[in-house]
């Protein structure tokens, strides 16, 4: 009867707990599915947003400031906006839906606990959410290219490459964002993370200007943003003149933040749904 009692207990055991190692692509499709399902039921207003804003952005600066610097590193400045635009329209596309919508589902309407109730990891749940939130970010990403395309700018055969950097830099984005809806313990402490955080990584990437007219100091700061790379890539990308060691550079730097962002978004979701 004991044995029997015990083995009851293992049985009830979190699957969590069972299954060390374990990860499955097919539950992160799982979880990409679902996102997916709920996504077809609210995307007139997400691709709203999500085009609209980044075009505002480009036609208001490219044309305003456009018209008082006039070219900037080579480049007419809306040629040069836009394509920096991409960048930051995937961080935004990916990085505040990560914060904002993990944390309700997290806090608020214990999704993942449910998720979790079924055969699913935590870092299959991470995986997905971030996945999907790639996915998403890397289309909407390229709406301000195509309207810097609209009004002239003419890009090399590498802007092919664009979807694809967009990919990458928006699942690091999305994993910093749901490791920092991990972190923070109420909604108002996004207040922090909106205007510490998210301001200063988007000012000192060389989206508006260029990253080597700031003090040397700055400019060794923006080395260390992600952002920076993503979108130096991009604008290598689309223009060309990019060497080699550049790309790997940039790349290197957008993949070991990913890598980073995973191992720390996964521990801290599971000290949160699971502990």
């Amino acid at each position: 009867m004991a044995d029997l009692m015990n083995q009851n207990r293992r049985d009830a055991r979190p699957a969590e707990h069972t299954r060390p190692g374990r990860f499955e692509a097919g539950a992160v499709l799982g979880v990409v599915a679902r996102e997916w399902i709920l996504y077809t039921q609210s995307w007139r207003s997400t691709t709203f947003a999500a085009v609209v804003e980044p075009t505002l952005y480009l036609l208001c600066f490219g044309f305003g400031m456009g018209a008082l610097v006039g070219t900037l590193a080579g480049y007419s400045y809306i040629d040069f906006l836009g394509t920096g635009i991409v960048a930051v329209s995937v961080m935004f596309q990916s990085m505040m839906p990560a914060v904002i919508n993990t944390f309700i589902k997290r806090r608020f309407l214990h999704t993942y606990e449910g998720i979790l109730a079924a055969p699913v990891d935590v870092r299959e749940v991470v995986t997905g959410e971030a996945l999907w939130l790639a996915l998403r970010s890397g289309v909407y990403g390229c709406v301000p290219l195509l309207v810097a395309i609209a009004f002239g700018l003419r890009p090399g055969p590498g802007a092919l490459l664009v979807p694809f950097i967009a990919f990458l830099a928006g699942f690091a984005f999305a994993l910093f964002g749901i490791w920092i809806s991990a972190v923070i313990s109420s909604v108002r402490s996004m207040d922090y993370v909106f205007s510490g955080l998210f301001t200063p990584l988007f000012l000192v990437a060389g989206t508006f200007f260029p990253v080597t007219e700031l003090p040397s100091w700055v400019q060794l700061l923006a080395s260390a943003n992600p952002l920076y790379h993503a979108v130096e890539l991009v604008r290598g990308a689309v223009f060309g003149g990019i060497g080699a060691g550049q790309v790997l550079v940039h790349v290197g730097v957008l993949l070991a933040f990913t890598a980073l962002m995973w191992f720390l978004a996964s521990h801290r979701m599971r000290r949160r749904v699971v502990s």
